[in-house]
C-alpha cells in the first residue's frame, strides 16, 4: 500500500476527468466565477449537503439529481448563492443544468448544481448562459475551476493523491473553497472530489460519509453554518483497478479521509481575517461522539479563539468550553496541553512561565491537546485565530 501527493495536483489529475472555468460576470470583472467539472465516462457519485433547514436551490436540486448515484458533471458559480429566492431560483437552477447537459450530451439528472455568494439575489441567467457557451474544458482545467469558486478565500486549495493497494493503482483529487460560515453539519464550504477508481456505489456513499465526519464536520470558523453547502464526489472506473468495496477499501477510505482532511484543514487555516490555525486534539473521552464533541467546542470558543488571537497562555478558557460540551468527564482527571506544554494535570494548574509560553503560541499553528481520561475516545478539530479583521470582512460584505 502507497499513497503519494501529486505535484500540483488537482480535481482533473484522476484520468478522464476535464474542468473549466470562465469570467461570466456575476462577481465582478475580473475574476472567474463560472466553472464545470466533467467525467467523460459514466460515474458513480454521492455527495453531501447542509443540514441548514434554509435550503439553497442548487442544494435541493443537486440533492434529487444525486439519488440515482450517477451524476457525470457539476456547474458551479460564485458571486450569487440562489438562496431564497423561490421558484424562480429553482427554475435558474434547473435551466443551469439543462444548459450544462446540452452542452456535454448527457442527462440533466447527471448534473449536479453548485452555487456559493450572497443570500437573497438572483442569479443573472444571461450571463450564466453565455458563460457556459463560452467555457473550455481542459485535462489540466482544474487549478481554474479551484479559483472559479472562490468567494472570500485568499487561495485555492485544492490536492490529488495517486494510491497503490491490492486493487490496483489509481488517483483521488479534489478541490474546496471556503472560509466564513464554517461550522460543523456542514460549513459555508463547496468541494468537489474526483477518482478514477472503479468504486462500489453503496462503499462510495459510506466512505464519503466517513471522511467528511472526520473532517469537514470537524473545522469552525465562526458557529455559522450556510444553506449552500456541498460536497461531492465522482468515481469514473477509468484506472481499471479491481472494483473497490467494503471488503478491500481500507486503502481508498484512508486516502480519502487523507484529501479530505488536507482541504478541510486548509479552509480552517484560510479561515477570514485568520492569522492562526488551531488545532485541538481530544484523548481519553467516552467515546469518539463525545470527543469530537469536545473537540469542536473547544476549536469553536469565541474566547478561546480570541486568547490564541492574542497569545495569550488562558487555558481556563479550553476547560471552560470543554465543560459546557455536556460530555462525561470528571475533573479531577483532566490535562490540559498548549504547543504540547502541560498547564494542568489531575484537574489542578500547573506552574508555567506565561512569557515563555505567550511566545510559543506566537506562531502560525497552535496545537491544544485535552485528554480526559476516562474512556478511549479520540477527535480532532480544527478552526482558527478570531481577529479584528474577521469584523471588518463580515462588516462590509455586500458592499
Amino acid at each position: 500500500m502507497k499513497i503519494t501527493e501529486i505535484i500540483q495536483g488537482t480535481i482533473t489529475s484522476p484520468q478522464g476527468f476535464l474542468a473549466g472555468a470562465i469570467e461570466a460576470g456575476i462577481k465582478y470583472e475580473g475574476r472567474l466565477d463560472a466553472g464545470i467539472l466533467f467525467s467523460e465516462r459514466p460515474c458513480a457519485s454521492a455527495a453531501v449537503f447542509t443540514n441548514n433547514r434554509v435550503k439553497a436551490a442548487p442544494v435541493i436540486l443537486s440533492m434529487k439529481h444525486v439519488q440515482g448515484g450517477q451524476a457525470r458533471a457539476v456547474a458551479v458559480n460564485s458571486g450569487c448563492a440562489n438562496a431564497c429566492t423561490g421558484d424562480t431560483g429553482m427554475n435558474d437552477a434547473i435551466e443551469t443544468a439543462k444548459l450544462v447537459s446540452e452542452k456535454l450530451g448527457i442527462p440533466r439528472e447527471q448534473v449536479l448544481v453548485a452555487s456559493t455568494g450572497v443570500i437573497g439575489t438572483y442569479m443573472p441567467m444571461g450571463k450564466m448562459k453565455h458563460g457556459i457557451e463560452k467555457l473550455k474544458l481542459s485535462s489540466d482545467g482544474g487549478h481554474l475551476l479551484a479559483a472559479a469558486i472562490m468567494t472570500t478565500d485568499t487561495r485555492p486549495k485544492e490536492i490529488a493523491l495517486l494510491v497503490e493497494d491490492n486493487a490496483g493503482k489509481y488517483t483521488i483529487g479534489g478541490i474546496a473553497k471556503g472560509a466564513g460560515m464554517i461550522h460543523p453539519d456542514m460549513a459555508t464550504l463547496l468541494c468537489f472530489l474526483t477518482t478514477d477508481a472503479l468504486v462500489e456505489k453503496e462503499f462510495l456513499r459510506k466512505a464519503l460519509k466517513k471522511a467528511t465526519d472526520a473532517s469537514f464536520n470537524m473545522i469552525t470558523v465562526d458557529g455559522d453554518t450556510s444553506t449552500n453547502d456541498m460536497l461531492s464526489i465522482m468515481a469514473n472506473g477509468v484506472a481499471a483497478n479491481k472494483e473497490i468495496n467494503s471488503t478491500n477499501g481500507r486503502t481508498f477510505q484512508k486516502a480519502l479521509n487523507q484529501v479530505c482532511q488536507f482541504l478541510a484543514c486548509s479552509i480552517a487555516a484560510d479561515g477570514e481575517g485568520a492569522t492562526k490555525m488551531i488545532q485541538v486534539d481530544i484523548e481519553g473521552a467516552g467515546n469518539i461522539s463525545e470527543a469530537r464533541k469536545i473537540a469542536r467546542n473547544i476549536a469553536g470558543s469565541s474566547l478561546v479563539k480570541a486568547a490564541i488571537h492574542g497569545n495569550d497562555p488562558n487555558w481556563g478558557r479550553v476547560v471552560a468550553a470543554l465543560g459546557r460540551s455536556g460530555a462525561h468527564m470528571l475533573e479531577d482527571n483532566l490535562e490540559v496541553y498548549l504547543q504540547n506544554i502541560a498547564v494542568m494535570k489531575n484537574g489542578l494548574p500547573l506552574p508555567m512561565d506565561k512569557t515563555m509560553l505567550s511566545k510559543y503560541l506566537d506562531t502560525d499553528k497552535v496545537l491544544i491537546k485535552v485528554c480526559l481520561n476516562v474512556g478511549n475516545g479520540k477527535a480532532t478539530a480544527w478552526g482558527c485565530d478570531l481577529s479584528e479583521e474577521y469584523v471588518t470582512i463580515n462588516s462590509d460584505y455586500t458592499s
